[in-house]
């Protein structure tokens, strides 16, 4: 007995120990560790404000440690004499609290067991029942280190049945707001039903009372001296009646829809048309401009054009193909037509060509084409890209000459400018149209009609929102040989 005394000396060392580690995680101040402290034993609080252990509350931890110690003891946990005392003068502590001889269960004379007992409880002093489910819960996973990997498992097995409840509950709250989406729905179409079946009441008594009379009298003709058939007649043409009515309303709101459509459809395809007009104008005013400045130098050197032969074109399948085969070949023909903007690629004849060959499509989106061939003498037989904020060009450069007043002559060196259009005359091939690019790819060839610039305009000017992306492909074929890509010309 002496010697279990001598190891119960042990246990006010161990209660200065959870003094410091209550001490250390109560407050802020860093004071040095003690040998049997580690970081996974610290306390601290959860939201409840109850202090914490490993992540469980003190309390479900305690319990959890209780268990686990009345069950695996004797079995998988193997404690001395010494330990088992200091364990039982915790659960005594946290029981019944500080050990006084009112609450001290009474000794007999030859228990020695109790009497350790006793002695180890008392020595616990004044510790809270906190301070002593701590003192239990890190004696005993001192001396069993199992115990840290069951809560472990239980704290895992806890989370998860939290993340099902949270998950189950969030499944509820879903299917209550659809049912309840699927019950407002449900009230909507009746509201909408019953608003209907009034309307359908009031129209067919206005039309039953407009039509009363005449089908009486066509009933009485019918069925002279029998009023039981002249009312079912009666009732049978108003409601034939009614459902005529409804066929030629409905109608009518059909007809209406459909010159609607048509007048759309018209608007545009006069903003379609408006491409090639223009074009057309800005050309006849270039000649009228050139014929009337009989006194222009440059004027010995106008020519009568030949005239233009129509371009073929075509469609074919294989839009994705196309696509990937202008991303390996040539990147640089992929291009971006903005919102409201119209590119022009510029590609000018060659001198070994006889004919050029187009071929483009677009993402998701149709958008509009045309060809034109500007009459002028190419610098270079570069392709060139070139995006205007409208579906025309952009305002054509333009330069003013001196010109003397015609009536009073010249007064002074200030002659007043005669304005002079530099612009070549521009012919149209295919006039711009929109194309559904995304579902097919569009090709054409034209013969050269001489020297000069192709103009390949691909139209977005009518999208207030929406940027395509074009992929094109230009070549010509020389004389006697084969295609040439003018791609990267």
């Amino acid at each position: 007995m002496a010697a279990a005394r001598g190891e119960n000396d042990d246990i006010p060392a161990l209660e200065e120990e959870l003094e410091k580690l209550n001490l250390a995680c109560a407050t802020t101040e860093d004071d040095a560790p003690t040998e049997d402290k580690v970081d996974d034993d610290a306390v601290d609080f959860g939201k409840t404000g109850e202090p914490q252990l490993w992540g469980f509350e003190t309390r479900e931890l305690y319990k959890l440690a209780l268990g686990f110690y009345k069950e695996k003891k004797g079995k998988a946990v193997h404690i001395s004499y010494e330990d088992k005392l200091k364990l039982v003068a915790f659960i005594q502590q946290v029981t019944h609290g500080k050990c006084t001889a009112e609450n001290a269960p009474p000794l007999g004379v030859l228990d020695v067991i109790g009497k350790d007992r006793r002695l180890a409880w008392q020595n616990l002093g004044d510790i809270t029942k906190e301070q002593a489910m701590e003192g239990f819960i890190v004696l005993l996973d001192k001396l069993c280190p199992l115990f840290r990997t069951v809560a472990e498992a239980q704290k895992r097995d806890f989370e998860e049945k939290e993340r099902l409840k949270k998950e189950e509950e969030a499944r509820k709250l879903e299917e209550e707001r659809k049912l309840k989406e699927l019950e407002e729905e449900r009230k909507k179409r009746e509201e909408e039903r019953l608003k209907e079946e009034t309307q359908r009441r009031q129209i067919q008594d206005a039309l039953n009372q407009q039509t009363y009379h005449q089908f009486k009298m066509y009933a009485e003709q019918q069925y002279p001296g029998n009023p039981e058939q002249q009312g079912v007649l009666i009732r049978q043409l108003q409601e034939q009646h009614y459902h005529q009515y409804m066929q030629q309303l409905h109608q009518n709101q059909l007809d209406q829809s459909e010159e609607e459509e048509e007048k759309k459809k018209k608007k545009k395809k006069n903003s379609d048309g408006n491409i090639e007009e223009e074009t057309s104008l800005s050309k006849d005013d270039d000649n009228n401009k050139d014929a009337s400045n009989t006194n222009d130098e440059d004027s010995d050197d106008l020519e009568d054009w030949p005239p233009i032969t129509p371009a073929e074109m075509w469609t074919r399948k294989g839009v994705e193909e196309f696509k990937r085969t202008i991303w390996r070949e040539a990147p640089d023909a992929v291009i971006r037509v903005g919102h409201g903007e119209t590119v022009t690629v510029r590609v000018p004849t060659h001198e070994d060509g006889t004919c050029l060959f187009w071929e483009f499509v677009t993402d998701s989106y149709d958008i509009g084409f045309g060809v034109y061939f500007e009459w002028s003498k190419p610098d270079t037989n570069q392709v060139s890209v070139h995006i205007s904020e409208s579906e025309d060009e952009d305002d054509e450069d333009e330069e003013y000459e001196p010109r003397n007043d015609l009536e009073s002559g010249p007064m002074n060196n200030n002659a007043r400018p005669e304005r002079r259009t530099t612009t070549p005359p521009i012919s149209v091939i295919v006039p711009v149209y929109r194309r559904d690019s995304q579902d097919e790819i569009y090709g054409g060839s034209h013969q050269y009609p001489g020297e000069g610039v192709y103009l390949l305009k691909f139209d977005n000017s009518y999208s207030l929102w929406r940027s395509k992306r074009l992929y094109y492909r230009v070549y010509y074929t020389r004389q006697g040989q084969g295609f040439t890509n003018n791609n990267n010309n």
